[in-house]
């Protein structure tokens, strides 16, 4: 690696961790349980949404009430986002005129978008219409993020009330992460993104000439569409000519940005952030990069301040850039090395020629290699699942680091709020394993870690975890899984682990050489989306209903520090050893064994 990478990598960590304190701080302020001056400059706007609502802003929830109102809400949002698609032929701002989605894609892209996963099987500019795009999975990219949050602030309410029987109320931190954090976001970049040359309108989409004309052959079919034979029984072809090309036109900036701040990740585009009209800038690419790990940064500083102890909140964040880091190094190192089949062809000449400037295959030539990794590492990280590069493109290697931070439980960084809760549950595991060392009962955060919170932490932990796995052998064993494979062996392999890994804990990304878009897929997928977001949360908000209700234990000589660089280290390694211990035999079957090969000229 180059000075000049360095500088990109440590200009971006720079900056992001600029933005933490500001942004964290002002969060804290938008949940808390007093009136502030944040939450009283909109406030006559809140409140005005609760009467039009019926809601009740000064009753608290147990648990139980507030995850049934979090299943409730959203999944009243899938039947919305479901219908939309179905009708959408029939519905206004729809100029391309596009029919109706399939009952399969449909329901899979419905699920996708309400648990913030936002796998794609489809085209965005040649599927869905603008009011789809705009009233379905728009709204959804905020309503998702804005659940996650919600969810957070609950758990992190488990750890700072005493003898409490409540965790807050639902339809408030839904409405104030909405208002106060993501919407004035989301607008302050959505301007930023239009300066850049990021579409925004609702035009029809525009046919224009070409620069150069160009043609391609295709197959003359007769009436009923059967291929026509010439005397030699072979398909009789034309070259049809090519002198116009279509761009696609649409309210994108607005989605894009909401997709970045709030994790989702969904393209507008089917190419996501490698279009030019969804990314046309180096200063656009460097925009969504810092939105997608702006929120779940600032969210630690958050939760130190919400708790009463910002070194808790630091000691968090600190764990997680302890992992990002040397796996983003790595990423880019494996990228710059260039293809290892390359440089087994035994002509070194050759081989440097080709690959003089790293693998470049996939990648847009405007953002190069280290911004291509930076955001495939970051996307992963995040659960957020927009690309800029064709993540099946990279080397063996190089794939294998966003589909292992995938398979972390998308809790280094991961999706705004979801993200941290899930490093919560980690750190709950740490401390209990901590506690067993020395023979004493585990505490975090002065509430005594006992056996209903172990249960509930290690539920969130292991259940993306069994998904994984279980899936993807249902998949392989499957003819249905295995038809859409398009690059056989350890590579076709890898796809599927990464498609499974990514819908089952929400991040969304793919490799691009899996046919996904059929009814075993979308439906194999949409269980998994559903099953890794849902579960998890109840079983994060039932670990925060038992803490809240706990009294303070004061700290005393036999209480582990967690905000020591000892407790980083141990959380971090829990982290770790809890992914390779569960998913290096299927990376070992997968990417590590393309790399072997590869280096032996396979």
């Amino acid at each position: 690696m180059t000075t000049n990478d360095y500088l990109q990598l440590g200009l971006y960590l720079a900056v992001l961790l600029l933005l933490v304190k500001p942004l964290g701080s002002y969060m804290a302020h938008v949940f808390a349980d007093a009136p502030n001056r944040v939450t009283r400059f909109g406030g006559r706007v809140e409140r005005g949404i609760y009467r039009l609502c019926g809601i009740a802003p000064d009753e608290d929830m147990g648990w139980k009430r507030y995850a049934l109102a979090m299943l409730l809400f959203n999944v009243l949002g899938l039947l919305v986002v479901y219908a939309l698609q179905r009708l959408q032929g029939w519905l206004p701002l729809n100029p391309q005129h596009f029919g109706a989605v399939s009952a399969d894609s449909s329901m899979n892209t419905a699920i996708s978008f309400i648990t913030n996963t936002n796998w794609q099987g489809y085209g965005g500019e040649s599927t869905m219409s603008y009011l789809t795009q705009m009233l379905g999975l728009a709204v959804q990219n905020f309503l998702s993020a804005a659940t996650g949050i919600a969810v957070l602030v609950a758990v992190v309410r488990g750890f700072s009330r005493r003898s409490a029987l409540s965790i807050g109320n639902f339809w408030v931190d839904l409405t104030r992460s909405t208002l106060y954090v993501l919407v004035p976001l989301s607008l302050l970049l959505t301007l930023l993104l239009v300066s850049q040359g990021v579409v925004q309108n609702f035009k029809p989409y525009v046919d224009v000439p070409v620069v150069q004309a160009t043609s391609y052959t295709e197959t003359v079919k007769d009436a009923a569409g059967n291929p026509q034979k010439d005397a030699a029984g072979n398909d009789v072809t034309r070259d049809v000519p090519v002198t116009t090309q279509t761009l696609p036109m649409g309210p994108a900036a607005s989605q894009i940005a909401i997709k970045q701040l709030g994790t989702n990740g969904g393209g507008f585009f089917n190419v996501n952030s490698a279009h030019p009209y969804e990314n046309p800038t180096p200063f656009s690419n460097f925009l969504e990069l810092l939105s997608i790990l702006l929120i779940p940064a600032a969210l630690c500083y958050t939760f130190g301040m919400m708790v009463g102890d910002r070194r808790q909140g630091w000691a968090l964040l600190l764990a997680m850039l302890l992992i990002f880091v040397p796996l983003l190094l790595a990423c880019t190192a494996a990228e710059q090395a260039g293809n290892p089949a390359l440089a087994s062809l035994g002509v070194d000449q050759h081989a440097s020629a080709l690959q003089a400037g790293g693998n470049m295959e996939g990648k847009e030539t405007r953002f190069g290699i280290v911004n291509s990794t930076l955001w495939a590492t970051a996307t992963t990280a995040a659960s957020n699942g927009s690309v800029n590069a064709m993540h099946d493109s990279f080397t063996p290697l190089g794939g294998l680091v966003p589909m292992w931070l995938i398979q972390l439980g998308e809790v280094i960084f991961g999706g705004v709020g979801c993200g941290l809760y899930g490093m919560l549950a980690f750190a709950v595991v740490a401390v209990f394993i901590a506690g067993l060392m020395v023979g004493r009962t585990p505490e975090y955060l002065g509430k005594k870690i006992e056996a209903y919170e172990m249960k509930m932490a290690s539920l969130a932990v292991l259940l993306p975890c069994a998904l994984v796995v279980i899936c993807t052998a249902i998949a392989v064993m499957v003819p249905a899984g295995v038809a859409g494979i398009a690059n056989p062996g350890a590579h076709g392999f890898s796809e599927m682990l990464y498609a499974v890994s990514s819908a089952s804990n929400n991040n969304g990304s793919a490799f691009g050489g899996l046919s996904a878009n059929t009814p075993f897929w979308n439906t194999l997928l949409g269980l998994c989306m559903f099953l890794a977001r849902f579960p998890l949360a109840i079983a994060m908000l039932a670990m925060a209903g038992s803490l809240a209700a706990k009294r303070h234990v004061p700290e005393s000589a036999g209480t582990l520090p967690t905000h020591t660089p000892l407790f980083v280290t141990l959380l971090a390694c829990v982290v770790i050893v809890i992914g390779a211990l569960t998913f290096l035999p299927a990376l070992a079957l997968g990417p590590i064994a393309e790399q072997l090969m590869s280096a032996m000229g396979h």
